[in-house]
């Protein structure tokens, strides 16, 4: 039920072609393994979207398959679309391969649904917000090596760019617990500046920030996760814990977590409630 690493949406979008243009011969996987030589696996890792297939894989399955040549560069078309990298490659091994995951799927998603009990955000973190997480939080744990911070950092903010202030953006609807406030990251003037960030990000007609308050009783044991939507593709949900990024692709399991974010909407506070908040504890952080 959870993948280290979840393939980005083109490649399921490949997949789930190659699986419909499969079914409609009536051929099953392992038929057209046999036919073709390879194992079972390697057509269900390719359907799956665990592994690429190389154009000529592609070829010699729908020539198998028997549908004409418009059909196969439609096809072809959507191969190239999932091989491109994306602008987090520059990054390298800055980024483990459970965040270039979690990239490709934000990169995709119309709509983010997130819960954080304990920190803002990542598409709300300021940079000195960020920098003093990665670095006096997570790093003391995860041991980062400290050229690859930086990167982390700047990989942080070009998400928020390209993906908050795009043409066309992702809707986020970001619900944090309301100690996430009052809890230090950095000093004063970091926090500070941080709730004035969210304060202006508030006006986005994109964002949707909602708090729970500490009056409330304890809503969720669970831990951050996100729920992704996307147009085209099924709905991913993403944990993040000590070991890694974990992701969901069961569609039971993924309405699990689509309920619980809908229960969390239903017990915090309004939106303009929540903005009053977070501008009523700028005062707590003056220095």
């Amino acid at each position: 039920m959870a993948d280290v690493e979840a393939p980005t949406p083109r490649r399921r979008r490949l997949g789930q072609e190659l699986r419909r243009l499969r079914e409609t011969t009536r051929f099953t996987g392992e038929e057209a393994a046999r036919q073709l030589g390879w194992s079972a696996a390697k057509v269900s890792r390719i359907e799956t979207a665990r592994t690429l297939p190389s154009e000529d894989d592609i070829t010699a399955l729908l020539n198998l398959y028997g549908v004409d040549g418009v059909v196969l560069g439609d096809v072809l078309k959507i191969r190239k679309d999932a091989a491109q990298k994306g602008w987090w490659e520059k990054h390298g091994a800055a980024l483990d391969q459970g965040l270039i995951a979690y990239i490709g799927l934000e990169a995709e998603a119309i709509e983010m649904r997130n819960w954080e009990p304990h920190v803002v955000p990542g598409l709300l973190q300021t940079e000195d917000y960020a920098r003093a997480l990665l670095g006096n939080v997570i790093q003391p744990i995860n041991q980062i090596p400290p050229a690859f911070l930086h990167s982390r950092v700047e990989a942080r903010l070009q998400r928020q760019h390209r993906v908050l202030y795009a043409e066309e953006p992702l809707n986020l609807m970001a619900i944090f617990d309301g100690s996430v406030l009052q809890r230090m990251v950095g000093d004063k003037a970091v926090m500070r500046r941080q709730l004035q960030h969210l304060d202006e990000v508030a006006d986005r007609e994109n964002v949707e920030m909602r708090i729970i308050t500490q009056s409330t009783q304890l809503p969720m044991t669970t831990g951050p996760f996100v729920h992704f939507k996307f147009r085209d593709f099924p709905d991913t949900a993403c944990l993040e814990d000590l070991t890694g990024t974990r992701f969901l692709e069961d569609a039971t399991a993924v309405f699990l977590y689509e309920r619980a974010f809908d229960y969390l909407m239903k017990v915090a506070l309004s939106e303009p409630t929540s903005r009053r908040l977070i501008r009523d504890t700028m005062a707590y952080w003056q220095a």
